[in-house]
Order: structure tokens, then C-alpha cells, then sequence
């Protein structure tokens, strides 16, 4: 994995991190005892204090985002070396040594036990919005592809974990096709049918463009500007390999 892919997905995770915590701001501080004991049961949740934290926000998010990443990689039975390395890098440069750590540990547990997966996703669902969403099944993606194969069982999970969360069908095929090579890949990735015309394909490439080109990425941080940049390089290729298929000019 190249360094600039790397450096996308920490920074959509710490954008996804800030992106939890403000919608946590607009809800109560208070929980019922019931909810309480719930998270108690799930292991869902971790005491504020060992982490440093007044609020239990921001455990919640880490460990919402750690039990899906520990489901990918017990996905096809074993966990890999490379897909832990790469997990690791990511916590360290995104929450620093002494909190990466911490979380490290927890992972080691996630992988240990089994969760609801559908409430995981149903709580991010809730409180993150559509777009860093979104990065994170592009983050459960490269995770899973890090020993350089992502195999059905881990597809299979993907792509559950991928519903639950809302993500439109379109845009799953999208991001899968830009990890899983497939005859149909660079039209998938433009979300268009292989037999659609060439001005069809032409419009659905100018509106990738629209979404992703880096004239229009102004106000977002560097993290993200590399993400959309990616984006964008992957539109390109999808549909100047297309146009060479297809013999358009």
C-alpha cells in the first residue's frame, strides 16, 4: 500500500472520529440505566477514565470502528500479519503512541468475541454522515486486501457491513471494483452498465469528476484532498481505459 493511500485513510478516520463527536454534541449527555447496562452486556462501551476521557463519545466511536475492522480480519479464519501492520500504522498516526496502545488492546479483545455487527453499523449509521461513511468501506477495503487478496468471506462481510450502513449499491460496486478486478471494473467504478452508450459514459465520468476533482476540494483538509485526488486518478483510469476498449475518441 502506497504511502498517499495510507495517509487517506488515517485522515478520513480522524475525519470520521470529529465528524462523531459533533453529532454527539447535539445529544444528551444523560443515558438511561437501561442503555447503560446494554453497553455494559456488549462490551460495546469502555470506563471514560481509563481513556482519559469526560464522555464516553469518543470510546464509543474507537470502538465501533475497532469491532469492524477485528470482524474483517477473523473474516476468512486467521488474522494476518500484514492486516495488522497496517491497523497499527494507522492508530499510531492517527491517535498518537500512548492512545494506540490502548486501543491495540482492545482490538486484541474485539477479536476474541463476537458482536452484534448490525447494531455496530446501526450506531454509525445514526451519528456519521454519508461521506465518511463511505471512506470507511474503503478502510475495511484496503485492510482486508492487505495480504493482497481479499477473499469471499471477507467480501461477503464487506458488503454486509456495507448495507447496514446505508451505502447505496452503486457506490459499494464503485469502491469494490477499485479493489477487486473484474471485466466490468472501470465501468462499475463509473456506475454504468458495460453496454451503456458513449455519451452515457461520458456523462457519468463528468459526474465523478464533479464529485471528486481537485478544483472543487477547497476548505477540506489535506487528508481528504488526498482521498478525493485518488478518487479522482481512478475515474481517470477507468475511463481512459474504456475509451481504448470501446476504440472512442
Amino acid at each position: 500500500m502506497s504511502s498517499g493511500a495510507k495517509g487517506a485513510i488515517i485522515g478520513f478516520l480522524v475525519g470520521m472520529y470529529f465528524d462523531y463527536l459533533g453529532e454527539q454534541k447535539n445529544k444528551s449527555g444523560n443515558d438511561s440505566d437501561d442503555s447503560q447496562q446494554n453497553r455494559r452486556e456488549n462490551n460495546y462501551y469502555q470506563s471514560n477514565s481509563r481513556f482519559g476521557y469526560n464522555h464516553h463519545a469518543p470510546v464509543d466511536f474507537q470502538n465501533s470502528m475497532l469491532i469492524l475492522i477485528a470482524a474483517i480480519m477473523n473474516a476468512d479464519g486467521s488474522v494476518m500479519k500484514a492486516e495488522l501492520d497496517i491497523v497499527k500504522s494507522m492508530l499510531l498516526r492517527t491517535y498518537g503512541e500512548e492512545e494506540a496502545k490502548h486501543m491495540l488492546l482492545r482490538l486484541r479483545d474485539f477479536l476474541k468475541q463476537n458482536h452484534n455487527l448490525n447494531e455496530v453499523c446501526r450506531n454509525l449509521r445514526i451519528r456519521m454522515n454519508y461521506s465518511p461513511r463511505l471512506e470507511l468501506v474503503h478502510v475495511l477495503f484496503r485492510i482486508s486486501r492487505a495480504d493482497g487478496d481479499i477473499s469471499n468471506s471477507e467480501l461477503q462481510l464487506i458488503q454486509m457491513i456495507a448495507t447496514q450502513l446505508g451505502i447505496s449499491t452503486p457506490d459499494f460496486l464503485s469502491i469494490k471494483a477499485m479493489f477487486v478486478s473484474t471485466p466490468n471494473s472501470d465501468f462499475q467504478i463509473l456506475e454504468v452498465s458495460p453496454t451503456a452508450s458513449e455519451d452515457d459514459v461520458k456523462k457519468a465520468y463528468r459526474r465523478m469528476v464533479m464529485r471528486f476533482h481537485p478544483d472543487r476540494l477547497q476548505g477540506l483538509s489535506d487528508a481528504e484532498k488526498k482521498a478525493a485526488e485518488s478518487k479522482f486518478i481512478n475515474v481517470q483510469k477507468a475511463y481512459e481505459n474504456i475509451k481504448k476498449a470501446k476504440n472512442w475518441s
